[in-house]
């Protein structure tokens, strides 16, 4: 009997640890956030919640959940805390594009059909092609540049993990190949949105060097046009191996403040009545202008993902692991959900679309 109360008591202790705290009620901090704790109870969200506690689903580090504008849910676990700064992959991507439409709204590029090349410049590249001189910004934006470069093809030449063997991650993208196009791959024009989609890390990090090479210097204009306004002050940008800031993947950030880019784009470029992005970027941004199938249809736009979960329209962040930051337009909500499940391939992107689908979701819609 005596053991039998012991093993009781350390399970019960243990789920204590894993969830750290049993209110999901935020806590109200100088960051901006105005808090709610209009899902206190909420029995969905307590079910997932212990879900998430007892590992049912894996390496989950934190669930922040804004409705109508008020934080209302906030919860952490396996170690992170508020304070922590999760590194989320390539949802760092979409920053990238926001900030591209800084320096459109900030008249310093006329539009992001301006060429790519004009502002990246490398020397002496491989498979020297004058269609190279095509690409355009908003190419990388849809992923959809006419290169070979495909991150899902581990046989491509433009997969991300050769990328990261040599130096200049830049002048690796504009090295590539052109694409060629088989009998039996649809060619951009036989297209719905007229491009190829093929995920391209590299062509992001080019994006960083065009940002960088515009504003002159990106770590300190993003934190001018952009973290400053948002009131971010506290994040971590990984670097390339030429010491500029990775667009790419890996900026480290807070949860909390991770949720006020999904936030600014739910309330069409504001942040506390302040317009810090254009209505027409976030439109632009967040309308389809590429498919694909994998598991399912998705559709991109500039840097952001465009699907469904649990029925409702969304657009989102997304990287390794799992990590989301996605906006529901319709239910006037935005959830961020980190993960350190990076080496789970597509069933760490499953859990947290399961996640919203069958627990977040409805638990709003009630």
């Amino acid at each position: 009997m005596y053991k039998f109360k012991l093993t009781l008591f350390i399970l019960i202790f243990s789920q204590v640890l894993l969830g750290q705290e049993t209110s999901f009620t935020p806590r109200q901090l100088k960051d901006g956030w105005n808090t709610s704790n209009s899902l206190t109870g909420n029995k969905v969200l307590k079910k997932m919640d212990s879900l998430i506690a007892s590992s049912h689903f894996k390496q989950i580090t934190s669930i922040v959940i804004a409705h109508q504008g008020n934080l209302v849910f906030e919860k952490y676990y396996n170690g992170a805390k508020d304070s922590t700064l999760h590194n989320t992959r390539s949802a760092t991507k979409t920053i990238a594009g926001t900030l591209i439409g800084c320096l459109i709204d900030d008249k310093k590029l006329t539009s992001e059909k301006e060429f790519a090349s004009k502002y990246s410049k490398r020397k002496n590249i491989y498979y020297p092609d004058v269609r190279k001189d095509s690409i355009t910004i908003e190419d990388l934006l849809t992923m959809s540049s006419s290169l070979e470069c495909d991150d899902w093809n581990q046989l491509s030449r433009g997969n991300e993990e050769r990328m990261y063997l040599v130096e200049d991650w830049v002048k690796f993208y504009w090295d590539l190949p052109i694409k060629g196009y088989p009998e039996w791959v649809t060619k951009p024009e036989n297209s719905e949105y007229g491009r190829s989609f093929s995920y391209c890390t590299a062509g992001v990090v080019v994006l960083g060097d065009i940002i960088n090479h515009i504003s002159g210097n990106l770590d300190t204009y993003a934190k001018k046009s952009l973290f400053n306004k948002l009131g971010i002050s506290n994040y971590h940008w990984q670097m390339t191996p030429i010491n500029i800031p990775m667009t790419g993947g890996g900026l480290g950030l807070r949860s909390r403040d991770l949720l006020k880019f999904g936030q600014l784009y739910l309330n069409q470029g504001k942040w506390k009545g302040t317009q810090i992005i254009s209505k027409d970027w976030v439109t632009k941004s967040t309308t389809p202008k590429a498919k694909f199938n994998v598991d399912r249809e998705y559709k991109y736009g500039y840097l952001w993902w465009i699907s469904d979960f649990g029925n409702e329209k969304a657009y989102y962040m997304t990287g390794t692991g799992g990590n989301k930051v996605v906006v529901f337009p319709d239910l006037d909500m935005v959830v961020v959900l980190t993960s350190s499940f990076y080496n789970g391939g597509m069933k760490s992107h499953n859990q947290t679309s399961k996640l919203l689908s069958e627990y977040i979701v409805p638990a709003i819609k009630k």
